[in-house]
């Protein structure tokens, strides 16, 4: 009887590290399927179609597919068009500028001047209004502001108004703050939070004044948070329909209503996608900037 002496054959040292991380990997891609999935089914493909509409035309109130830049002709001659471009993007520059100036010393508090239990209660009392109707909000702004509401009910105690608030940009600005200003003050918040509280000290304790202190230590160091704050901000805004159309007025319209009316008008919507195009790549640009800008590395 013998016995066989081939010697007994072992896997390479790398075989089964590489085995499993090659599992790893295959699992961290299917962790990312969801998202690539959700991408694709409601955002490239409803956008892809968008721009493949904006070139349709519209015969006897009858979309019909076709490849014409009338649609592009005819919207980006005329000037209403252009008129309500600078609009939108003025108003919304200009809710950017008082939200992000407005949120700023909220933050600055929630973040240095109460206790961390304090500050949670607070980040929780910011997060309930996404829980209610942006729609209901605006709409008790619309009570509020009107010419016998809250405001000019108070004032009139005094012999001052009633003052014309609604139909008008400041209402327009109310709604948009209404919308994006407990979000800022959040991101604010967590931005300055994360900051090395020893600089800030460190910065007292050379004699540099609050003021001083906040505008060469803490602003430059929460640059990204309130960059990537002034970016939602202005994309929220800019989008907006309800504050523009309830408490603005509509006239002069904004791009989000103009894209309405245009539906309207003979069911063109083809030109409306010309219009929501535009909005698109607007944002693009604005939020791809704004990245761009907020992890920009200072040169010395």
């Amino acid at each position: 009887m013998s016995v066989s002496n081939h010697p007994t054959e072992t896997p390479s040292p790398g075989h089964t590290p590489i085995r499993r991380r090659h599992r790893s990997d295959l699992f961290q891609q299917a962790l990312r399927l969801p998202i690539v999935i959700w991408q694709g089914l409601f955002f490239i493909a409803p956008l892809c179609f968008l721009v493949a509409m904006s070139f349709f035309i519209v015969r006897n109130y009858r979309m019909t597919e076709a490849f014409e830049m009338k649609n592009w002709f005819k919207m980006l001659s005329r000037d209403y068009f252009w008129d309500s471009y600078g609009l939108t993007i003025g108003l919304a520059t200009l809710a950017t500028l008082v939200v992000t100036t407005v949120a700023f010393p909220a933050a600055y508090t929630l973040a240095f001047r109460v206790s961390e239990a304090t500050r949670r209660w607070a980040i929780f009392l910011l997060i309930i209004p996404f829980f209610t109707s942006y729609l209901v909000r605006i709409f008790s702004w619309y009570v509020i502001l009107a010419e016998s509401g809250v405001i000019n009910a108070m004032l009139g105690y005094i012999e001052l108004g009633p003052y014309v608030m609604l139909n008008t940009k400041f209402g327009t600005i109310i709604g948009y703050m209404t919308l994006t200003l407990p979000l800022v003050i959040i991101l604010q918040t967590f931005s300055l939070a994360n900051i090395d509280r020893r600089l800030v000290e460190a910065a007292h304790n050379l004699g540099c004044r609050p003021w001083r202190t906040i505008i060469r230590v803490v602003l430059p160091l929460a640059k990204t948070g309130f960059i990537i704050a002034a970016v939602f901000c202005f994309i929220l805004s800019f989008g907006d329909f309800v504050s523009p159309y309830y408490l603005g007025g509509s006239k002069p319209p904004t791009l989000p209503i103009l894209i309405v009316d245009t539906v309207k008008s003979g069911q063109q919507w083809p030109r409306a996608a010309v219009v929501a195009v535009v909005m698109m790549v607007t944002l693009f640009i604005v939020a791809f900037g704004g990245i761009a800008a907020a992890y920009r590395r200072r040169t010395a």
